[in-house]
């Protein structure tokens, strides 16, 4: 299965991407750079200058809406196409690869696919709430696949082992083409409170995805960008916008506190069991546990049609008892 499966994902938040910068990163196994264009608008294109190979991001600036090259001084529009190039007595023809990009929701978002995209990301309107507070940033990676961190949202039993919450919730997975949506409940006991909060997650393809969790003590919407860095190591980057209570607004910083001693440390936790986990492609599933199949099911539309539903590539290390172990029933 490929490691980047077809659809939008954040690259940025809108903030770190300065107008005259220029921005290196590294997703989809590709060294990239990121800057804004002229009118302003955010681009993101391949990092290495096809004249020598210089890394345009390490020494690179934008001038007149341009990045220019460190070593030579070629420069390359936001489009990706040279514009200049000292010496030359026609400008070459050639260009930096890149990503058709969307921007709102104060983040920037890339498509990785074949083609034009023929969906987008709807925009969040928390993320320019004044009923939300300033979000709290949390980013992690793991050696992961990004269905895997999906698949996370519907792993029923989970939810007693890492999140404290008595029982598996029932929930309903409803696919809607490139969208899906999962509905359930969460019940815990947080310092004394017993929090009992329904929550609504909003899938929008395979790198985008927003949970609301609504409660008489907190509302949280959360917004989970999961982006492939490599073939085998994936980015989650959280933002947790919590709803500043109508009355009592000063409490927003406690509760900031709250939510950061409880939720990022289970999140932590997460992270160090996906770092050494399988993928299990015929996992060993109880009767409750229908989720996983589910999701399983929706996501496999994002992969080319000749890649069987739920098959991840193995990691490359895997010894023949590992993989004999993993062929349990559907």
């Amino acid at each position: 299965m490929p490691p980047v499966p077809y659809g939008w994902y954040a690259v940025l938040r809108s903030a770190e991407l300065r107008p005259g910068k220029v921005v290196s990163l590294h997703y989809f196994g590709r060294a990239l750079i990121a800057f804004r264009g002229a009118d302003g608008q955010p681009t993101v294109r391949d990092a290495h200058c096809p004249h020598y190979g210089a890394h345009l991001g390490v020494g690179g600036k934008v001038v007149d809406g341009a990045v220019e090259c460190p070593f030579h001084g070629w420069r390359f529009g936001a489009d990706g196409r040279c514009v200049e190039a000292p010496f030359a007595v026609r400008t070459p023809k050639v260009s930096l690869g890149g990503f058709p990009v969307s921007e709102h929701s104060g983040l920037i978002f890339v498509y990785a696919g074949p083609g034009e995209p023929s969906w987008e990301v709807p925009e969040i309107p928390e993320t320019g709430s004044g009923d939300f507070a300033d979000p709290i940033d949390d980013t992690c990676r793991a050696r992961i696949h990004v269905q895997e961190m999906r698949e996370n949202i519907v792993d029923e039993s989970h939810f007693h082992f890492i999140h404290g919450q008595s029982e598996p919730p029932v929930q309903d997975l409803r696919p809607d083409g490139p969208f899906a949506e999962v509905r359930g409940r969460i019940g815990r006991r947080v310092l004394g409170w017993d929090i009992n909060n329904t929550f609504d997650a909003f899938m929008y393809g395979p790198g985008v995805m927003v949970v609301r969790s609504h409660g008489p003590v907190l509302s949280v919407t959360a917004v989970a960008l999961t982006t492939p860095v490599d073939d085998r190591t994936s980015e989650m980057r959280m933002l947790y916008y919590i709803r500043k209570p109508s009355r009592l607004p000063f409490l927003v910083p406690a509760l900031k506190l709250v939510f950061r001693a409880e939720a990022l440390g289970e999140v932590r936790e997460e992270v160090r069991i996906w770092d050494h986990k399988i993928h299990q492609p015929r996992p060993v599933l109880l009767p409750h546990e229908k989720g996983i199949k589910a999701l399983r099911r929706w996501y496999a539309q994002f992969y080319p049609s000749d890649v069987p539903a739920g098959q991840l590539r193995e990691p490359a290390l895997r010894s023949e008892v590992e993989t004999r172990a993993g062929t349990g029933s559907d």
